[in-house]
């Protein structure tokens, strides 16, 4: 982060487009209350000091043909800095792992992949991920139907006036109380990375004939993007 100090109306800005990044400039500054050309302003110096990662489309994978959602637990043989810098460079290479979040503990990573039916996954799993270099063991689990998660960064943390306590009907507790200076993250909590859905044309139908042909990815990939980052709102 740059040395830039939030003030009510920029926490204000960032729960506006938390919301809807689609708004127009003019709409933004309606809801913030201040005219357009600061609002513009303040946008953009938000987006050079990293509040803003980026605008992005929320897509539904189930909605594109990818019903086979599974978690996969990677335990590794070694957990030397080179090792895992390794597999997680051949994590970006598998179009079926969608997030890759390295983890303390029994576990070194967990993934959650993709796929439109379970024999895809299977041959992913036997072939792909079970074979690549360093890998001890592999433990998977299906997920299953559950509500949406909010994946926004909490309206709470955005609102003006922040850290006070939330208003009622909300949440029980107030949210601690954050300290001053910057905030360091321990890089085993960070989410590796977040992609897109892959293409639900190229995608899986080419997977068992030689992997995904370079290119098939319905939106870029949005790399070292926190899941609790408010960039990834619903």
């Amino acid at each position: 982060m740059a040395g830039h100090k939030l003030d009510p109306i920029d926490r204000h800005i960032l729960a506006e487009l938390q919301a809807d990044g689609r708004m127009t400039n003019v709409e933004l500054a309606s809801r913030v209350g201040i005219s357009a050309p600061p609002c513009l302003r303040r946008v953009r110096t938000l987006e050079e000091a990293g509040y803003i990662k980026g605008y992005h489309a929320d897509i539904d994978a189930r909605e594109l043909g990818f019903e086979v959602q599974v978690f996969a637990m990677v335990r590794l043989q070694s957990q030397a800095e080179a090792d895992l810098s390794t597999f997680e460079a051949r994590c970006r290479a598998w179009p079926l792992v969608r997030e890759c979040h390295m983890l303390n503990g029994e576990i070194d990573f967990i993934l959650k992949c993709v796929s439109p039916d379970l024999s895809t996954f299977q041959s992913f799993l036997t072939g792909e991920l079970l074979k690549a270099e360093n890998v001890a063991n592999v433990k998977t689990s299906l997920g299953s139907a559950a509500p949406r998660m909010n994946r926004a960064c909490p309206s709470t943390c955005l609102r003006p006036g922040w850290p006070a306590a939330p208003d009622a009907g909300s949440a029980p507790h107030a949210p601690p109380k954050r300290k001053s200076g910057p905030v360091n993250v321990p890089e085993e909590h960070r989410s590796r990375f977040h992609r897109a859905v892959p293409c639900p044309e190229q995608g899986a139908k080419a997977y068992g004939t030689g992997g995904l042909p370079k290119g098939s990815y319905a939106a870029p990939a949005t790399v070292h993007c926190r899941r609790d980052c408010f960039c990834r709102r619903k």
